[in-house]
């Protein structure tokens, strides 16, 4: 999956599947390849693949291309370490970050969680989240039901977990994080029509966080205790999400 919506954080210190800087980024310059990606005006982006791989776990987050929301253009851009990395580890030694995370410290901790994820079987993507061409929140894509969330709660096959955090420090506070929860959890249920439902489980301790999943349509379930935090199990079921 932070204060005031101020980081919309609902990590852990583990990745998803493998057990679970306050700098504003307006002003940071896009890495070159990830320019390059995006081109100068943030307007090109890759082509979406026809179909998802065979065998592909969570229906290939990188081919959901951009869509168009009320803050700007925004794209899930699956993370590339030698790429990203520093980016990343400056976000999460923001202690409004880090107090949910729990991964502050040299590049090299950010790196050990995200390398799990890049090289396991694929049931956790993790992400960039790319708003108008710029790089703003990190984002965690994973297979709740093959999570070790799943023996905390009812699963379901191919319910989805989120993870968020925004890193920009202008873009909090404000109802990013909401809209951007809404826009990836839409990307879900649009392109993985197996899954039934969207899953997070912030920390019960960061309502901010709470309420920005709630304001984005998910409801409360339930309270439950994970290895590392008392969580808020929320749901977006594709049933009710013109509804909420």
């Amino acid at each position: 999956m932070p204060p005031a919506e101020a980081s919309t954080g609902t990590g852990t210190s583990h990745p998803p599947g493998a057990a679970g800087g306050t700098e504003d980024t307006l002003d940071l310059r896009l890495p070159e390849e990830l320019g390059a990606l995006f081109g100068e005006g943030g307007a090109a982006f890759p082509p979406m693949p026809r179909h998802a791989p065979a065998g592909d776990l969570l229906d290939a987050p990188a081919g959901w291309g951009p869509v168009t929301t009320s803050v700007g253009v925004f794209q899930l851009v699956p993370v590339r370490v030698e790429r990203d990395l520093t980016l990343i580890s400056r976000w999460m030694n923001d202690p409004a970050v880090a107090a949910f995370w729990e991964l502050a410290g040299p590049e090299a901790v950010t790196a050990a969680h995200l390398r799990p994820q890049l090289d396991g079987d694929g049931r956790s993507v993790p992400c960039l989240g790319v708003l108008g061409g710029t790089p703003m929140s990190y984002w965690e894509i994973y297979r709740a039901d093959l999570d070790p969330l799943a023996r905390h709660y009812p699963s379901r096959p191919h319910d989805t977990g989120i993870h968020l955090l925004v890193g920009g420090v202008a873009d909090r506070g404000r109802g990013v994080g909401t809209t951007l929860l809404r826009a990836v959890s839409d990307l879900v249920l649009d392109h993985r029509p197996r899954c039934g439902r969207v899953i997070a489980e912030p920390d019960l301790r960061n309502t901010p966080s709470v309420s920005a999943f709630l304001s984005a349509g998910f409801r409360f379930s339930a309270e439950v205790d994970l290895p590392d935090k008392r969580a808020a199990l929320l749901v977006r079921e594709r049933a009710f999400r013109d509804l909420l």
